[in-house]
Parts: structure tokens; C-alpha cells; sequence
């Protein structure tokens, strides 16, 4: 099951396409197509929150080193700052 942004919208698809809908010049959503990308909405925010923090809060949206070993290492850096901000937030959570 592929769930994917508007982005892809017309790419065909190996898996069981979960491709939001898009509105096209002249012809808005139906009703019927607008409850289907809330029903995909909502299956992927859980999964968008991570890199919507690392790009936002941590400024690691963008990797400008070149090679594939130090993009990793990079990528490893960030998800692990991503953990200790999570784990920071759950914390003051369990406090209040």
C-alpha cells in the first residue's frame, strides 16, 4: 500500500495506490474524493510528524554534504536529536 502526497498524483503504482487526489484546472474535489485524502491524511500524519520537527525545529531539513557515508552520519545525527527532543517533550508531559 503506497500512501503518497498530491505530488504524485498520475503516477502509476506497484502497490495499492493511496495517492491523494488533486484538483485539475476547472474541476474541484468531489465530496467523495475529498473524505478519501482525509482517510489518507490521517494515516500518514503520525509518520510526517518526525520530519516535519527535524526540518523545522532542528534546521536539518537539508543536507548539503556530499558524500553517501557522511549523509548517513548526518541523517543518524538528526533522528537521534529528533529522539532526545521526543524524549524531552514526553518527560515535561509526565511532570505536568
Amino acid at each position: 500500500m503506497a500512501y503518497r502526497d498530491k505530488g504524485y498524483f498520475g503516477v502509476s503504482c506497484k502497490a495499492y495506490n493511496a495517492t491523494m487526489d488533486r484538483t485539475s484546472r476547472n474541476k474541484p474535489l468531489t465530496i467523495k474524493e475529498k473524505m478519501r485524502n482525509k482517510r489518507i491524511s490521517s494515516k500518514r500524519s503520525p509518520g510526517e510528524r518526525p520530519f516535519a520537527v527535524i526540518k523545522r525545529v532542528l534546521k536539518s531539513g537539508h543536507v548539503i554534504v556530499t558524500t553517501i557515508a557522511r549523509t548517513h552520519v548526518k541523517n543518524m545525527a538528526s533522528n537521534f536529536c529528533y529522539n532526545l527532543k521526543q524524549l524531552n517533550t514526553i518527560q515535561k508531559r509526565a511532570l505536568s
